[in-house]
This record gives structure tokens, C-alpha cells and sequence, in this order.
């Protein structure tokens, strides 16, 4: 007896005993692609004719966790509007695994991680069931404008196999918050004041009204209108940048205070808007020193150190100039002109003398009289003595022998 299996399955027979046959397999299986087999056995005898007979049997290929879970896409990416309530569910994400029974068998979870220094798991929670994700709280987009957080599916085989995906969350802006003037600002509680002089020509910039809206968009973008004006005909305001300049020029009859009222207005759905008031005093002349913006004050500076440094630096000089002076003076008086003198004599014993006479400014007039001292060997005939007297209409001097 031959027995025989078709040759389109992955199976075959291995005889063992005389009419014992043992099916095995003759390559892997994947119950994922095939999960059962129909096999028809054939069993012939060897007579003539041969007789045969057939038999089907089912097969089913058991499962093992092989495979770990899949999500449905590769990333996901969520929109939450600013001021959703909490509790309110943002999304959903979902996984499949393609093994049976408890292979398949998935929970979800949120990894833990941080947003703004803050654990994850105190903005969002997940289902593990279903993957539906919940905001835990209300989100504001002027403070938080996306985050992400991780999401890992796992299934309830052994050993458990997971996946993670990444959930990426943006925060859209609401418009939640109405514009705030920035300037003028009221000095001391009341309105802000500005000067016009009388002599402006129309289309004179008067001042600038500026305000900021901390939305975004088209929620954040200002449009400004005169909405009360003592005179409507005198001032108005550029739509978009809020500039105030005057219309026509001012004559004698208009008024000397002008009060205006700016509405501020943003473009959300719906709108949101501020009011500014404005006085504007009309004066004949305005000191050159103001400028064209008569609210913006400067702040008063601190002296600056250039000035310590030009004074330290102009009493050094004039001490050093001083010093200079003195020692000048010094000097000039120590260095007295030497004035040198030949004085000859007539007589027979005449010899020639040098002298020097040093003169001081105290001296009005001085009388000098040099005598030629007698030599032991020589004595003077018919008692002749030699001199001469000079007198010098110098000043004080003293005489030094050369």
C-alpha cells in the first residue's frame, strides 16, 4: 500500500513502519498567512487494477507571540482649541496585532515624560482599552502652544511584545484676550494729555496710539477708529497704525482742549476692544525742547562719569600748570646775570684788574673804589699811589676778585 498527499502543501510522509506513515512539515509555518490546511490523503494498493481510497484532514497551525502590535499610523498629530473643558477627550489612537487570543490582546498607556517641568500624566490620560486620550486640563495657548506625548501599545503575550507612536498635540488660539494700550498711558489716574501748537499744518502727527493683543492671527490684528471727538472735523486716526494727525489747520475759533475717544477693536470672531481717551491742548508755541509726542516723560538718567573725569582731568592740568610756574620762578630768581668789568688804571704802577660784579635788584646805586696793593719791594714815588674810583649806577651787587 502507497500512501500519497498533494505536492501544494507545505507537508509531507515519512513511512515509519510497514503502513505507518508520520505527516510532518516541510517548511516553516506562518499562522498569520495560512491558519489551516485541508490535506486529502490517498491510500492505493498495489493490486490490479489498484484500488484507492481518500481522506481530509484538517490541519490548524497554532499561534505563538511573534508578532508585537501595529498602530494605524505612523505618527499622529491632534488640534485642541484653548479654553476646552477638562475631561473632554482629544483624540484616539489605535493599534492592531496580527497574532490570536492573548497574542493580540492590547493595552495602551501613555509613557511618562515632562511638559513645561510638569509630569505628562497631569495634562493627559488614556483609556487602555480603547487608546482614547483625555485632556485632564484646560489649555491656554498664551501659555502653551503644542506639546507630545507617547503613546505605547502592548500586547498580553509571553514574553509581551510593544510599540510606541508619537502623538504631537497643537493648541489653537481662541481670542480670549481683548487688546491693552500700551501709549500714551494716563499720568497720575487720569486721561493722557498731549500739546498741539496752534500753527500745524493738516496731516501734523499729533501723537500715536499703540496696543498689543496677546492672541494670534487675525485674533490679534488692531484696527483703531474715533468713535467721540469734540470736533470730528480736526483729528483722526489711521486705521491700522493708530497714528493721530490733524485734519485741517487749527484757526482761533477752535477750541483750546480737545478730548477724543479711540476704539481699539481686534478682528476675532467675536471681537474684543479697548477705548483709550485722549486730551489734546491746543497752545500758540511749543518750547523747541518738546518733542512732537508731549506724554513720552524720559526718565530722568543718572550724572554721567564723563563729567568726573573733565573735572579730575582740569585740576591736574591746572596743577601741574601751577607747579610749572613756581619753579619757573624759582629758577629765575636763582640765575642772576654776572656782569664782568676791565678796570685800567694810569698811573705808572698801573696793572690791569678783572672784576666781577654780581648786581641784585635792591641796589639802587653803588660806589666801588679799587686800590693796587703795594708790593714790599716797590714803593711808590713822590708818594704816588695809584687808584681808581668808579661809580656804578647799578643795583645792589657784591664784588667777587677775578
Amino acid at each position: 500500500m502507497v500512501l500519497t498527499i498533494p505536492n501544494n502543501v507545505p507537508f509531507q510522509l515519512h513511512s515509519s513502519f510497514k503502513n505507518y506513515y508520520t505527516l510532518v512539515t516541510s517548511e516553516p509555518l506562518d499562522r498569520e498567512t495560512v491558519s489551516e490546511f485541508n490535506i486529502t490523503l490517498t491510500a492505493r494498493d498495489l493490486g490490479s487494477p489498484s484500488l484507492s481510497t481518500r481522506r481530509t484532514i484538517l490541519v490548524q497551525v497554532s499561534d505563538i507571540n511573534d508578532n508585537p502590535p501595529r498602530f494605524s499610523q505612523p505618527s499622529y498629530t491632534v488640534y485642541v482649541t484653548e479654553n476646552n473643558a477638562p475631561g473632554a477627550s482629544i483624540c484616539s489612537v489605535s493599534a492592531f496585532d496580527p497574532d490570536s487570543n492573548q497574542n493580540a490582546y492590547l493595552s495602551y498607556s501613555i509613557l511618562e515624560g515632562q511638559i513645561q517641568g510638569m509630569p505628562v500624566s497631569t495634562y493627559v490620560s488614556i483609556n487602555s482599552d480603547n487608546g482614547n486620550i483625555y485632556a485632564l486640563r484646560s489649555f491656554d495657548y498664551e501659555q502653551l502652544r503644542n506639546f507630545q506625548i507617547l503613546v505605547q501599545a502592548q500586547d498580553a503575550g509571553f514574553p509581551p511584545l510593544a510599540s510606541n507612536v508619537t502623538v504631537n498635540v497643537f493648541v489653537l488660539d481662541q481670542n480670549d484676550n481683548a487688546p491693552v494700550i500700551v501709549s500714551p498711558l494716563p499720568k497720575n489716574g487720569s486721561v493722557a494729555t498731549e500739546v498741539v501748537p496752534r500753527s500745524v499744518d493738516a496731516g501734523y502727527l499729533v501723537t500715536k496710539i499703540t496696543a498689543l493683543d496677546a492672541d494670534a492671527g487675525q485674533n490679534s490684528r488692531l484696527s483703531y477708529q474715533v468713535i467721540q471727538a469734540t470736533d470730528p472735523g480736526l483729528f483722526s486716526v489711521a486705521l491700522y497704525t493708530g497714528e493721530i494727525r490733524t485734519i485741517r489747520r487749527l484757526v482761533e475759533k477752535d477750541a483750546t482742549r480737545q478730548r477724543l475717544v479711540i476704539l481699539i477693536k481686534d478682528n476675532g470672531q467675536p471681537p474684543l476692544s479697548a477705548t483709550a481717551s485722549i486730551v489734546l491742548t491746543v497752545v500758540d508755541s511749543v518750547p523747541e525742547s518738546l518733542s512732537d509726542f508731549g506724554d513720552l516723560t524720559l526718565s530722568p538718567k543718572p550724572p554721567s562719569n564723563i563729567a568726573l573725569y573733565l573735572i579730575v582731568s582740569l585740576s591736574t592740568i591746572s596743577l601741574i600748570f601751577l607747579v610749572a610756574i613756581i619753579v619757573l620762578a624759582i629758577s629765575s630768581a636763582s640765575k642772576v646775570p654776572t656782569n664782568c668789568m676791565e678796570v685800567n688804571g694810569n698811573s705808572s704802577f698801573s696793572q690791569s684788574y678783572c672784576y666781577k660784579a654780581c648786581l641784585t635788584p635792591e641796589s639802587a646805586k653803588s660806589d666801588f673804589m679799587f686800590l693796587k696793593p703795594c708790593s714790599p719791594s716797590s714803593t711808590p714815588r713822590n708818594n704816588e699811589f695809584g687808584y681808581m674810583q668808579l661809580s656804578l649806577a647799578f643795583p645792589d651787587a657784591f664784588l667777587l676778585s677775578c
